[in-house]
């Protein structure tokens, strides 16, 4: 069979700039100049006949067409790259994740231990950043989050948001629920911390991972939870994220609404104390995200079977 198809690098022009609705961004990927991107997508639109984007003064916006061509050419271009992948030897035991901070830190980092003591064959590497986190308005696909996942050989993504990740395959790890903790030492005979109504008396710590009241419950959401009310429910510091939430507390400075699998460890040692009985689910839960061309590789199998079996043994521990 004969395929009358445009020339592939105007193909792969055009998917990354309607990924990125930009021409620099689609440049910088593809490691050559803007002006060759915009070249490529006038072959392309030659080839065709029509219009493939809309160039604004300050903005790229593609046209109907465009938005109707668009999935069946990343569907292509993830058959090709699902094709080479059958032949092509990757990088022997290699396997990168990137995970949120809290998460790396709090909860992923102690139990890699047992993950390298049962697949000693993977070289783990990984990586921590807040992108790993779902920020409304700021992140249009997970590509352009952690762009790397289309061309490293083993990657795979732990974040924390809603799971509408189209084009990847998806795992919840779990959906955890916001408590309070603080230090033992915090309660004292003359502010003790024996029902939520003693939250009037002490700091309030807020841990602002999401920024979002519609995705990441607060002391407002918390409170109205445990009937209280009278208590202004926005005051005390506040922190970008839940490590910095959690040391607050750990230092007496109040008592912080966080993630319960965070502190679970501190709990159990004593560090950390919850108060008083009460959670609030959180609309967010962890994912394990990853390119569907990669979730056959040894290392990435290995990887997502020992965490989900963490993750479940830690559900029914009641981490």
């Amino acid at each position: 069979m004969t395929y009358r198809l445009p020339p592939l690098a105007s193909m792969r022009a055009f998917e990354a700039a309607a990924r990125h609705l930009s021409f620099k961004k689609a440049a910088e990927e593809l490691h050559v100049t803007p002006a060759a991107v915009s070249q490529q997508i006038k072959v392309l639109e030659t080839y065709l006949g029509l219009s493939l984007f809309r160039r604004l003064t300050r903005a790229l916006e593609i046209t109907a067409q465009g938005e109707a061509m668009l999935p069946k050419i990343r569907e292509g271009f993830e058959c090709f790259a699902a094709a080479v992948d059958k032949v092509r030897v990757p990088a022997d035991g290699v396997l990168t994740v990137a995970a949120p901070p809290s998460f790396a830190t709090r909860w992923l980092v102690p139990r890699l231990p047992h993950f390298a003591a049962t697949h000693p064959e993977v070289e783990l590497r990984l990586a921590s950043s807040g992108s790993a986190v779902d920020r409304p308005g700021e992140m249009r696909s997970l590509d352009d989050a952690l762009p790397d996942m289309r061309t490293a050989d083993s990657v795979l993504a732990i974040r924390f948001g809603t799971g509408n990740y189209p084009g990847f395959a998806v795992d919840r790890i779990m959906q955890p629920a916001w408590v309070p903790v603080c230090s033992p030492r915090l309660p004292s005979a003359e502010r003790p911390l024996t029902t939520p109504d003693d939250l009037r008396r002490h700091v309030l710590i807020h841990d602002e991972t999401v920024n979002d009241e519609e995705r990441q419950p607060g002391w407002r959401e918390w409170l109205a939870s445990a009937g209280v009310t009278g208590i202004d429910a926005g005051r005390g510091p506040r922190f970008s994220n839940s490590v910095l939430a959690v040391e607050a507390a750990l230092d007496g400075q109040g008592v912080a609404l966080t993630l319960r699998p965070l502190v679970e460890a501190d709990i159990a040692a004593g560090r950390l104390i919850v108060p008083f009985a009460g959670s609030v689910a959180s609309p967010y839960a962890y994912y394990l995200v990853m390119r569907k061309a990669v979730a056959a590789r040894a290392p990435v199998a290995a990887f997502r079977e020992w965490l989900l079996a963490e993750a479940r043994d830690a559900s029914i521990a009641g981490v």
